[in-house]
C-alpha cells in the first residue's frame, strides 16, 4: 500500500531528510513520469510530421538534406526509445524499493546526482570505477 503524499510544487529532495521517504520517492515518480510523457510526445510529433512531409521533392541535393535530417531524427528517436526503457525499470525500481541504491555497493545514490540523472543506478564513485574499467578494455 502506498503512502498518500502531496507534494509542493517548489518540493526538492534534501540531505537532511531520510532517504528515498515517501516524498522524495514521489518526486522522482514524478520526474520520471513527465520525462516520459515528454518524449513519448515528442516521438508522436515526429511521427506525425514524417508522415506529413513525405513529398516529391525533384532537387537532388534537398531530397539528400530531407533524407539526413530524417535519419538523424530517426536515430534521436532510437536512443530516447532506449531512455524510456531506462525510465521504466526506474519507476519498477520505485515500486520495489531499490530505486536510489547503487547496484554495485548497495549506498544511496546522491540526491544531486538521482536529480540530474534520475534514471541513475551507480552512483558516482562506481559509474567512474565502470567507466575506467571500459576505457581500459577499449584500449588493450
Amino acid at each position: 500500500m502506498k503512502a498518500e503524499t502531496i507534494l509542493d510544487a517548489e518540493y526538492k529532495p534534501a540531505e537532511n531528510e531520510d532517504f528515498m521517504n515517501a516524498n522524495q520517492l514521489e518526486y522522482f515518480r514524478a520526474k520520471l513520469q513527465d520525462w516520459k510523457n515528454s518524449i513519448l510526445k515528442d516521438s508522436r510529433d515526429t511521427i506525425e510530421q514524417m508522415q506529413e512531409g513525405t513529398r516529391n521533392i525533384p532537387d537532388v541535393a534537398d531530397r539528400a538534406s530531407e533524407e539526413t535530417d530524417r535519419a538523424l531524427e530517426l536515430r534521436t528517436r532510437d536512443r530516447e526509445r532506449k531512455v524510456v526503457a531506462k525510465i521504466d525499470a526506474a519507476l519498477r525500481r520505485i515500486e520495489d524499493g531499490s530505486y536510489g541504491y547503487c547496484e554495485d555497493s548497495g549506498e544511496p545514490i546522491s540526491l544531486k546526482r538521482l536529480d540530474a540523472r534520475p534514471i541513475a543506478t551507480l552512483s558516482l564513485e562506481a559509474q567512474e570505477r565502470h567507466e575506467r574499467k571500459e576505457k581500459i578494455h577499449r584500449d588493450t
